[in-house]
C-alpha cells in the first residue's frame, strides 16, 4: 500500500547502496508494494543474485513509539528464528544508521515462492497446521525482557511491558489523532482491569505479530508447503498467544483452527478464560495500532477506508469482552 514512511531511491541511488554494501551494482530493480511501512525493492544484482531491499523511513519522519528501530528487531529475529529451525529469507547484511541515505536497510535473498496472499493453494488446512507448528518454534524462542527493546519500551514483567506498550501507542495519539471509540485515558483504564491476567506469562517469548497471508510464502513446485514466514519487523518479546491475532484478524480463534492443532504439535496450549483475555487484549492493541499508524504513513483514503472500518468494528467488540471480563473477575 502507499505510505508516507515508504522513501523513494533513485536508481542511481540503489546501485550506489548495494555497491557500498555487496561490492556489485544494480541490474534492475523492482519496487515491491504490499507492505504497509517499509519501502521495498527487489533487484537483480551484476553477479546474478536476486535480493530484496528494505529500507526504514527517513530518520527525520516521526513514527509511532514502537517503530523506532524496526528493522534492528526484524534483523536479531531473523537469525533467532533460523536457529529454532523457522523458515525464513536468508539475512545478506544488515546497516544501521547508513552514512549516505541515513537510516537502517536490510538486504535479504530474494524468494522464488508466491505470496499466500496472492493464491488460494489446495490443502490451505494442511498449510495452516504446517504454519502452526513454524509459529511454536519460534515462540519457543526466549529473551531477557518484555517489550520492544529496540525501541526502549520494555518491562521486567510482562504486565508492566504490555501496559507500556499499550500507553506508549495512545500517547502516539497526542501527535496523531485517531478515530477511537473512546478517549486514550478511558482506553488505556480498559487494559489496566483486564492487565491481572498477563501476570500468568513470566517467560519473554519471540512473537512475530504480524502473520498474515501477505508474509508467508508458499513453494508450490511440489506438493504446497510453507517456504518462508517474512517481515519480522513488528516482534517483540512477550505472550505465544499473541501470535494467533493476526492469522485471525477481524475474526476469533476457533478451536477446530488446523492453526491451532499444529502448534499443539510442537507444545501444549489451553484456551482457558485467563488466555481468551489475554488475546482480546492483543486484539485491541493490534486494531489500535491499524487506526493509529495512519497518522504517520498517511495511507490513500480509498485503501485505507475497509481496514479502518474493519478495525474500529473488531475493536468495538473486543473492548465489550475485555470489560465483561474484568467485571465477572471483580465479581
Amino acid at each position: 500500500m502507499e505510505s508516507r514512511t515508504k522513501r523513494r531511491l533513485s536508481g542511481a541511488e540503489l546501485d550506489a547502496l548495494i555497491r557500498r554494501a555487496l561490492g556489485t551494482g544494480v541490474e534492475a530493480a523492482t519496487e515491491l508494494t504490499d507492505g504497509y511501512a517499509n519501502a521495498v525493492w527487489r533487484l537483480r544484482l551484476g553477479d546474478g543474485r536476486e535480493v530484496v531491499l528494505k529500507l526504514s523511513p527517513s530518520p527525520d519522519l516521526d513514527q509511532l513509539s514502537y517503530e523506532r528501530h524496526l528493522l534492528r528487531m526484524e534483523a536479531a529475529a531473523i537469525g533467532l528464528a533460523l536457529e529454532a529451525g523457522v523458515p525464513v529469507a536468508p539475512l545478506l547484511r544488515a546497516g544501521f544508521d547508513d552514512p549516505v541515505l541515513g537510516g537502517d536497510y536490510l538486504l535479504l535473498a530474494a524468494l522464488d515462492g508466491v505470496s499466500w496472499n496472492d493464491v488460494r493453494p489446495e490443502k490451505a488446512g494442511e498449510l495452516r497446521r504446517e504454519l502452526g507448528r513454524h509459529l511454536a518454534r519460534l515462540n519457543g524462542v526466549t529473551g531477557e525482557v518484555f517489550g520492544y527493546p529496540h525501541a526502549g519500551i520494555v518491562g521486567a514483567t510482562w504486565r508492566e511491558a504490555f501496559l507500556a506498550m499499550a500507553a506508549a501507542l495512545l500517547g502516539d495519539t497526542e501527535r496523531y489523532p485517531a478515530p477511537l471509540p473512546l478517549p486514550a485515558a478511558e482506553l488505556m483504564a480498559v487494559f489496566e482491569a483486564a492487565a491481572p491476567a498477563l501476570e500468568e506469562v513470566t517467560t519473554p517469548r519471540l512473537v512475530h505479530f504480524d502473520v498474515w497471508p501477505g508474509n508467508v510464502f508458499l513453494d508450490l513446485s511440489g506438493p504446497p508447503r510453507i517456504q518462508a514466514i517474512i517481515d519480522h519487523e513488528r516482534a517483540f518479546w512477550g505472550d505465544p498467544l499473541a501470535e494467533f491475532v493476526t492469522p485471525t484478524i477481524f475474526g476469533e480463534l476457533a478451536e477446530d483452527d488446523p492453526l491451532l492443532a499444529g502448534y499443539r504439535e510442537v507444545t501444549p496450549l489451553e484456551l482457558t478464560p485467563s488466555a481468551l483475555t489475554r488475546i482480546d487484549l492483543y486484539r485491541a492493541y493490534l486494531y489500535l495500532i491499524l487506526l493509529i499508524e495512519n497518522g504517520p504513513r498517511q495511507y490513500p483514503e480509498q485503501e485505507y477506508a475497509r481496514v479502518r472500518d474493519l478495525a474500529i468494528s473488531s475493536l468495538g467488540r473486543t473492548l465489550d469482552r475485555l470489560v465483561r471480563a474484568s467485571a465477572g473477575a471483580l465479581g
